[in-house]
């Protein structure tokens, strides 16, 4: 329990960072890859506050599962889920439409492989946590942060690619649609199995 709160503390901590810088050099460099990217940390920050939320309920009501709160928190973090995807495809359609591509891509390639390797570690640090609480809140939150490695990847491909042959600027928006679907399949799925008669708050992980 409280390696779940210290995670979603370093999450929160971590996230806000990464959002205010991404969205600095994004507003510095007229990249909308980045502004985006920024504010999609945001979404993540929501995340963990929800699961503190939810964590705060177990410390108060003692072993018995706070149910209620554990329903509410996963509806919350399958709506942020389908803001992220919302989000993610508005800014790559429009990115699309205007043949937009950022004055420069170095921090954009930065940010990206920081992001990646701090992602990385918390959900799989996530995962292991949600596991051992049987908690579908906190499977929520590790897919949450799944989902930004997943658009930290893309961030990076697009950068890259535009920086090696700028022909390709239109690469990584393209990916961001497409990754945007597969984001709002699973705050689909987490709405779907919060709202069920027979929702037990567990993630079935056992």
């Amino acid at each position: 329990m409280a390696y779940a709160r210290f995670l979603a503390g370093f999450t929160i901590l971590y996230n806000l960072l990464e959002g205010l810088v991404s969205m600095g050099f994004g507003w510095k460099d007229d990249s909308m890859a980045l502004l985006g990217f920024g504010a999609d940390s945001f979404i993540e920050v929501g995340s963990a506050l929800l699961v503190l939320w939810r964590l705060r309920a177990e410390r108060e009501m003692g072993s018995a599962r706070p149910l209620l709160r554990e329903r509410r928190a996963t509806l919350g973090i399958g709506a942020l889920f389908l803001l992220l995807a919302l989000g993610t495809a508005l800014a790559a359609i429009w990115q699309l439409i205007a043949r937009h591509h950022p004055e420069t891509t170095l921090p954009g390639l930065v940010v990206s492989v920081l992001s990646l390797s701090f992602m990385y570690w918390l959900w799989r640090a996530k995962q292991r946590t949600a596991r051992a609480l049987d908690s579908h809140t906190l499977m929520g939150d590790a897919a949450c942060s799944r989902a930004c490695m997943q658009l930290s990847a893309v961030l990076f491909t697009g950068s890259l690619a535009y920086r090696l042959a700028p022909s390709l600027w239109w690469a990584d928006a393209v990916a961001a649609v497409i990754l945007s679907f597969f984001i709002a399949w699973e705050g689909v799925a987490g709405i779907h199995a919060a709202r069920r008669p027979d929702f037990t708050g567990g993630c079935g992980c056992h």
